[in-house]
């Protein structure tokens, strides 16, 4: 009996949509694919239940002959490449030929399409693999393919889908990538018979990112267009300052083809090293364009990652093009003119010119929360809390300041202090030795015991908006928000919807400054999108929630005094976990006599 066996099609076409047809998405990437390889200036995608039980795909391409369409669902054929040297002059989105006998051999495919110049279309059903019937059938120019039942011949794969949200979310971002990658192309998106977004032809990047997007993402970007023999760089870029916490927004393009390019992903982090915090991602829509030759698409079986001739070059080349245009951005117009001010502003100002990055005390703070003795709180928090507003030309109302020689005398380590060095380390003397604490790291601490006490109590005090921040987000991070706004209520935002992806904060919680409230809206959806703040477990949410929310609580007074550092050393040390920072840095280091005699070699 023969050991080797060569294996009927059908099985054969069920293997190979293993390694081409992952999940849904992987379906409406190779439609959308050859849609726009047939010149389709107008694409339409619906979905339903996360594309389990229904994907259509319509496009008004070239569309085929009955025996081209029959010739497509056979493996291996395509009509993009000949020869194997075509590999390197590949111009189109598709070549390989797997797509359509892999889809139709794991779902109910139905195939109507039509060529001008033909009286009549053709209509092809395949059931598992089996062809069910090859009829005419009316319909304009173009192609129409619907896929249903996807996996029922192999109900193992099926079970291995992750939720519907989670699937459609994957369909969602797979139709804006190829949505930004070919502006000129009108797309339509529709979940479960609800128009997701609905673009038409763009002339420019900038209006189908605003299509898509939103227009406060569109106006966050600066066009960026550099080119070296060879290679080219184009796109939007964020500004300095302007980053997400997830890659989410940081969308590279190699000559048009959506990838996944860990070369050009951390070629654009390194380049906003000096623009934004660690942690940061910045945004990014950009196409780089090379040789065919230089570059190879044919490393993945779903094609979404690339490998370049000579990696170094290319990443050379992208830090080079947006550090200059950074630069560009960063360059200061002319010599500003600081005036003096009671508040210590000189000192801050050679800071700044030092290279060291200063934000101003914030006004806001949680109730029992230690601010710096001539911080004011602001008319419109105290009418927040109070219920009452000051009087015209009434002096700022100053906190209550808790008692700080009770503070002071509550039980802590006995730390003498030294000093203040670099604004953020105090130095203090011990009997052991000595001590460094990071006040942002301390502050950290304490601000996350306390937050997330509060919302364990469910006791955030809130502050109402004078003027509501508005904010437009995509369609993705539109339906996490519409379903985490009972959640977010709970926890001080009051957040209306004001239309079709965009929404309004009316409050936020007393520890944010509204200045904050997009930002970090945008961090927190990204949180959710990441499953870092989980929708079922309550008590991990709020941890997540309190250590996302300490990023925007903690502003640090310019200069920390004896007593206020005492005072934060105390609350430090009444928390369950002084040692530490809720990010997992260390609050303080303590060298003890040992360790110094030993650093001086005594």
């Amino acid at each position: 009996m023969a050991k080797v066996r060569i294996l009927p099609d059908r099985v054969a076409n069920q293997i190979a949509a293993g390694e081409v047809i992952e999940r849904p998405a992987a379906v409406v990437k190779e439609l959308v694919e050859n849609a726009l390889d047939a010149g389709a200036t107008r694409v339409e995608v619906e979905f339903r239940h996360g594309g389990r039980s229904l994907m259509r795909i319509e496009d008004n391409g070239h569309g085929m002959s009955r025996d081209d369409a029959l010739l497509a669902l056979e493996r291996h054929a395509t009509s993009k490449i000949a020869e194997a040297t075509d590999l390197d002059r590949l111009a189109s989105y598709g070549f390989r030929g797997e797509a359509l006998p892999s889809i139709a051999s794991v779902s109910r495919c139905e195939l109507q399409t039509r060529e001008a110049g033909s009286d009549a279309g053709t209509e092809i059903l395949v059931n598992g693999g089996k062809f069910v019937h090859v009829r005419d059938c009316g319909r304009p120019v173009g192609s129409r393919i619907e896929v249903t039942h996807l996996f029922n011949s192999v109900p193992a794969r099926r079970k291995f889908l992750k939720s519907d949200p989670t699937e459609a979310a994957h369909i969602v971002h797979c139709v804006r990538l190829y949505a930004l990658a070919c502006p000129g192309t009108a797309f339509t998106l529709i979940e479960d018979g609800r128009v997701i977004f609905r673009s038409p032809e763009c002339r420019t990047l900038g209006e189908r990112i605003a299509e898509i997007f939103g227009r406060q993402i569109a106006e966050s970007l600066v066009p960026i267009e550099v080119a070296e023999p060879g290679m080219r760089l184009g796109g939007l870029i964020g500004k300095p300052g302007v980053g997400r916490t997830t890659r989410h927004e940081m969308i590279v393009f190699v000559n048009a083809r959506p990838v996944d390019s860990r070369t050009l992903n951390y070629a654009l982090i390194e380049s906003y090293h000096e623009s934004l915090p660690k942690g940061r991602y910045p945004l990014a829509f950009v196409f780089f364009d090379c040789d065919p030759a230089a570059v190879d698409v044919n490393v993945h079986p779903a094609k979404r990652e690339v490998r370049f001739r000579s990696e170094v070059q290319v990443r050379g080349f992208v830090i080079r093009a947006v550090l200059q245009r950074l630069r560009e951005l960063s360059a200061p117009a002319g010599p500003i003119a600081l005036p003096p001010g009671p508040t210590g502003l000189g000192a801050d100002v050679e800071r700044l010119r030092a290279g060291e990055t200063f934000r101003a005390p914030t006004a806001l703070a949680v109730a029992g929360m230690q601010r710096a003795p001539t911080e004011p709180l602001r008319p419109s928090v105290a009418a927040a809390r109070t219920g009452k507003s000051p009087a015209p030309g009434s002096p700022p109302v100053q906190p209550a300041i808790e008692n700080q020689k009770s503070k002071m005398a509550s039980p802590g380590p006995a730390w003498r202090f030294v000093g203040l060095a670099h604004g953020n380390y105090a130095l203090f003397e011990t009997a052991a030795g000595v001590v460094l604490l990071d006040r942002r790291a301390a502050h950290e601490r304490v601000w996350f015991e306390r937050l997330r006490e509060q919302f364990r109590a469910g006791t955030v005090p809130s502050q109402r908006l004078l003027l509501p921040v508005p904010i437009e987000l995509d369609a993705i991070a539109a339906a996490l928000l519409i379903d985490r706004l009972k959640f977010l209520e709970a926890h001080g935002f009051e957040i209306m919807e004001f239309g079709r992806n965009f929404f309004r904060v009316e409050a936020v919680p007393a520890w944010m400054e509204p200045a904050d409230t997009e930002p970090f809206l945008r961090d927190l959806i990204g949180a959710l999108r990441e499953g870092i703040i989980p929708d079922r477990n309550m008590e991990i949410a709020r941890e997540e929630l309190a250590r996302l929310a300490v990023a925007k609580a903690v502003r640090l007074p310019a200069a920390g005094g004896e007593i206020e550092l005492r005072a934060l050393v105390a609350q430090l040390f009444a928390t369950a976990t002084p040692l530490a920072s809720p990010g997992g840095r260390p609050t303080y280091i303590e060298l003890n006599h040992g360790e110094l005699a030993r650093r001086f070699q005594k």
